[in-house]
């Protein structure tokens, strides 16, 4: 039982011991991570502070240039009128690039002002809907205006037909009837016009019979919008029912 005891001491030791080297180790990875880190930041900062040198180097070379170009007085200042002449064509030119780009700016800007936004757009979807049923609409009444003044055209000219065969037959029976060959004549009259009615009532059952036939294929799809919108406002309804539920789930949670 007591060796037991030393050897589990003994490793517990041992554990330590590993355990205090790994923490040294790691100790000094971090000082070394952190020297590396250092020394990155000092040599970026070098760097800039060179670059920084050596432009103002540049510019101490171009100044000493400009003060030490000429001997006397003369060209002491015609070295400065030289500089002050390419820095105002270097300033010009930097305006006259400025100036490109600021156009191109108010260009890009324009085109930009030009195209709608979402909700410029949804108000131009809402107003062409709003003129497409407003053209629908003046579309149904002129159709129906245009349908209208076609039957009474057609009833008018049946009218005027039937009065002229009226008057015919009136002024044609007292002279038909009154001989044989009249009467004959009269008959045949009467049945040539009866076949005439007759084709002409045949054309229009058939007409009437055409236009039965679109007025049952509208109520068809008449009654498929009405369920398919009686499907949607329960779809709605439902969908509406749900978002309740889901917001009072969402408030009782937070």
């Amino acid at each position: 039982m007591v060796t037991c005891s030393k050897q589990s001491v003994e490793e517990e030791k041992h554990v330590e011991e590993e355990l205090k080297k790994v923490e040294s180790s790691i100790a000094i990875l971090n000082t070394d991570l952190e020297q590396l880190a250092l020394e990155r930041h000092a040599s970026d900062l070098q760097s800039h502070c060179d670059s920084k040198a050596s432009k103002l180097q540049a510019d101490v070379n171009e100044l000493e240039n400009v003060m030490f170009c000429g001997k006397d007085g003369k060209n002491f200042s015609d070295c400065l009128d030289s500089s002050l002449h390419n820095s105002l064509e270097r300033l010009n030119s930097a305006k006259r690039e400025l100036a490109i780009k600021l156009r191109e700016i108010v260009w890009l800007k324009r085109q930009l002002d030009d195209v709608p936004s979402q909700a410029e757009l949804i108000q131009y979807e809402h107003r062409f809907s709003e003129l497409d049923v407003q053209i629908q609409e003046k579309l149904r009444k002129t159709r129906k205006y245009y349908a209208t003044f076609n039957a009474l055209l057609e009833i008018k000219d049946l009218m005027l037909k039937e009065t002229s065969l009226l008057n015919s037959i009136s002024s044609q029976f007292q002279g038909a009837i009154s001989s044989t060959a009249g009467r004959m004549k009269l008959i045949d009259s009467m049945e040539g016009i009866l076949t005439g009615t007759q084709q002409k009532l045949e054309k229009v059952q058939l007409t009437l019979q055409a236009e039965q036939k679109i007025c049952d294929a509208v109520k068809e799809r008449y009654a498929t919008a009405i369920a398919e919108q009686r499907s949607c406002y329960s779809i709605l309804k439902d969908f509406q029912e749900e978002c309740a539920k889901n917001e009072r789930l969402r408030r009782l949670s937070s």
